[in-house]
């Protein structure tokens, strides 16, 4: 069988940084001849890593102090982030997952490692017919990339606007990322408002902090042609959008050039993937079998509470940030800026 090469695609810093993940491996085409609700479940196993990561990652690097910029001031922004994988998404359980036509082989291991597993085969798996009866396909379950940290990049412009309120976009335009890589384009929004001069006026510097209430949308879109056992079908491809939704309160305090912040919020991650396309497969004695459209992911990966703290370093007007996030899965971020105003 040949291979299909899933591909986890990000940009780090300056958009330079292409990082494939082997998202199947040899004799994967097998698993589509079980059929697409376990190929769905595996997928799912497989990724689900890629997917919290990205979920946590999409929403991180908006702001790292809850100052606003005055009117018509900008900045443009360039930050990655790590979500750190536990240790207990590195590895998957087949026997957990409730597939009708794969198992185990005799003696063998039913645990693969995920995405952001480790670089060693999984367990060897054996195909069953639709009437429960063993047959001759054996394969083993896909081997990780072998480090445990899911990257993600942000991409930001920021212009203040009147009332203390700053405006954010993300844009990125579609990129081909090489040979048989795919593209990746990413759009956002966000938006800050800065609380204490709203409600205290220009006594709102009797109080040495600053407070605003941030929010803002990450979607990553990803496009990757497949060619298995593609002699005829030549519309084979994954659709996957990856969106992120945040809500933010935060507090700072500038001293000198050095600004540490804190915040917590609320965020929201969604996946949507699909295989799209027509595969057909041998599968012995002189037939063959058909599936259109095979996978269909849709489904919330993240939905919960987040906490952060970081620091904004300012020499003139050049920005250097970071901070350190807890939240589903705890994640690093780090970039750099360049504008005008605070």
């Amino acid at each position: 069988m040949k291979k299909i090469y899933l591909n986890s695609l990000c940009l780090s810093l300056l958009l330079i940084c292409t990082i494939q993940i082997a998202g199947a491996q040899e004799n994967v085409g097998d698993l589509f001849k079980s059929g697409p609700a376990d190929a769905t479940k595996l997928v799912n196993a497989y990724f689900d890593p890629l997917y919290k990561g990205l979920g946590v990652g999409l929403s991180d690097g908006w702001t790292n102090t809850a100052k606003s910029k005055g009117f018509l001031k900008f900045e443009v922004r360039v930050s990655a982030s790590g979500a750190l994988v536990p240790q207990s998404a590195r590895t998957y359980d087949v026997k957990t997952l409730g597939l009708s036509n794969i198992r185990p082989a005799a003696g063998a291991s039913s645990i693969g490692p995920t995405a952001f597993g480790n670089d060693e085969p999984g367990g060897r798996m054996q195909l069953y017919s639709s009437n429960g009866l063993p047959t001759t396909t054996f394969f083993n379950l896909p081997q990780g990339v072998g480090f445990h940290i899911v990257p993600s990049a942000q991409i930001q412009a920021t212009i203040g606007l009147p009332k203390n309120i700053d405006l954010s976009v993300r844009a990125m335009p579609k990129i081909k990322l090489g040979n048989d890589l795919g593209s990746l384009s990413m759009i956002g929004a966000g938006a800050k408002i800065e609380l204490l001069p709203l409600f205290m006026g220009k006594s709102d510097k009797l109080v040495p902090l600053d407070i605003a209430l941030a929010g803002g949308f990450t979607q990553y879109k990803y496009t990757l042609p497949l060619n298995i056992n593609n002699s005829n079908n030549s519309d084979q491809r994954i659709d996957a959008r990856f969106n992120g939704v945040n809500f933010d309160a935060i507090i700072s305090k500038k001293i000198l050039f050095f600004t540490p912040f804190a915040s917590i919020g609320y965020q929201t991650s969604t996946t949507n993937l699909k295989a799209l396309g027509t595969y057909s497969f041998d599968t012995g004695n002189g037939t063959s079998v058909s599936y259109t459209d095979p996978i269909a992911v849709k489904q919330k990966d993240i939905d919960g509470v987040r906490a952060s703290l970081g620091f904004q370093l300012k020499f003139g007007f050049f920005k250097l940030y970071g901070s350190y996030t807890a939240a589903k899965y705890n994640l690093f971020n780090a970039g750099i800026g360049f504008g005008i105003g605070q």
